[in-house]
């Protein structure tokens, strides 16, 4: 990791530890279920002290954005991999096809719903968008990984695609972790169908109703289907 990359972040890490507030960390903490350590600093005003630093230090350069990633990842506080999430959203549009591996990394480090879904939805949907044949290889090898959070992103990276949303493939992943025992992956392919069925909600009630989903699942993608539609 460059000595740039280490220098850039450290206005940043002293704004944050200025700021830190013993009183919200532990709470955050137990929230997490005492996973990771926090700063104890809410999402408003960490996303308006990055905002400040970004105006005073600019953004990252494209070459240095996987070790300022990384570097965040390795910080000890929670509220470093929140803001690395950030970054990475913020730059998304600049991201080339080797960021594929490090969305793996990151996804597959300090690995909890908070940071996989910030990737999933808005960082990979973004890459898959941008490099489709790149992401057909990354997703089907995702979708049947044993890490769970890998999986968990294959099933959510299409979450903001709305009518682009490539269904014969969710429909194809979903049964594909149809199986899975383990809570986030019946939850995702529940929030997953529950996304596309603001699309369409007659194709979602269908595959809900001939799917061997979990109970989890099938509850989650049609809470918010009207009560009318389904039969």
């Amino acid at each position: 990791m460059g000595e740039e990359s280490t220098g850039y972040l450290e206005p940043l890490i002293a704004s944050f530890e200025a700021h830190a507030n013993p009183n919200n960390a532990e709470p955050m903490k137990r929230y997490m279920r005492e996973q990771f350590e926090f700063l104890g600093i809410k999402a408003g005003p960490r996303r308006a002290l990055f905002a400040a630093f970004v105006r005073a230090n600019g953004m990252p350069e494209r070459n240095e954005l996987q070790s300022v990633s990384k570097r965040l990842w390795m910080l000890p506080y929670r509220e470093y991999q929140y803001t690395g999430v950030d970054l990475l959203i913020r730059m998304r549009r600049q991201l080339g096809p080797p960021a594929w591996h490090l969305c793996e990394h990151l996804i597959t480090t300090k690995s909890w719903w908070d940071t996989v879904d910030g990737l999933a939805g808005s960082v990979v949907g973004s890459l898959y968008k941008k490099y489709p044949e790149d992401g057909k290889k990354w997703i089907a090898i995702w979708q049947n990984s044993e890490n769970l959070w890998l999986r968990r992103t294959a099933i959510l990276f299409q979450l903001k695609y709305g009518d682009d949303t490539n269904w014969n493939l969710l429909r194809s992943i979903s049964l594909e972790n149809a199986g899975s025992d383990e809570f986030f992956i019946q939850k995702a392919i529940g929030w997953a169908l529950r996304q596309y069925a603001r699309v369409d909600a007659e194709a979602v009630i269908e595959f809900v109703g001939s799917s061997p989903l979990s109970a989890l699942s099938k509850r989650e993608a049609l809470k918010r289907v009207s009560s009318d539609k389904i039969k």
